[in-house]
């Protein structure tokens, strides 16, 4: 099955001018595709080796940011968080205190509660995850195999042990909901409190 568009679920996606590859490719080439918007970035931002902070974002004392990242205008990266292995938050984003955003995009007006994880993930507009949610990146159970998405009646064969989730623009996920790895949410999707998506293909 082809690989569904990124930019079905996140307009605004070819708008950074990244490509078109799969999703979970993106996710796993993180790093490069992050340096590579460093080197387009325009004026405004703070540089601190491969970091850029908008000159009008907010990163509070105590948060640990290993590069390459990118921070947005406006956005807001509280203390105790942990960003790393390449991530680009886009304007008016939140990451809150204790939150880990690992090798993921995250667009416009998107926020992560508390207490989050989210790993090998391309997250859309305007996507509120509440606290305690993950969007796991790992099969620990199946001790590293290549994730298998089941997708519109037909499996996915990624051909990578990590990736997280492509989350459409306007997602809600509740409080302690587990996304597992290989998931893709349609824009607009609800998740419950407690709630579990997993889309893996087992057989």
């Amino acid at each position: 099955m082809k690989p569904p568009e990124i930019s079905a679920f996140i307009p605004q996606w070819p708008s950074l001018g990244i490509g078109t590859r799969a999703a979970w490719l993106i996710a796993q080439d993180c790093e490069n595709q992050v340096l590579g918007l460093l080197s387009r970035l325009g004026a405004g931002y703070r540089r601190h080796g491969n970091c850029a902070i908008h000159e009008t974002a907010t990163v509070e004392e105590g948060a640990v940011l290993k590069g390459p990242i990118i921070i947005g205008e406006g956005s807001f990266v509280a203390a105790g968080a942990y960003l790393r292995g390449g991530v680009y938050l886009g304007k008016n984003c939140i990451v809150g205190p204790s939150c880990e955003l690992k090798s993921s995009f995250m667009l416009a007006a998107s926020k992560l509660a508390h207490f989050n994880f989210v790993g090998d993930s391309l997250i859309g507009e305007g996507v509120n995850i509440e606290a305690g949610a993950i969007i796991a990146n790992y099969r620990n159970e199946l001790d590293g195999a290549a994730i298998k998405i089941r997708y519109a009646d037909d499996v996915i064969e990624t051909g990578v042990n990590k990736f997280g989730a492509l989350v459409g623009n306007g997602c809600k996920i509740g409080a302690n909901a587990v996304i597992a790895p290989g998931a893709i949410l349609e824009p607009n999707s609800r998740v419950p409190r407690l709630g579990l998506i997993d889309q893996f293909a087992y057989e």
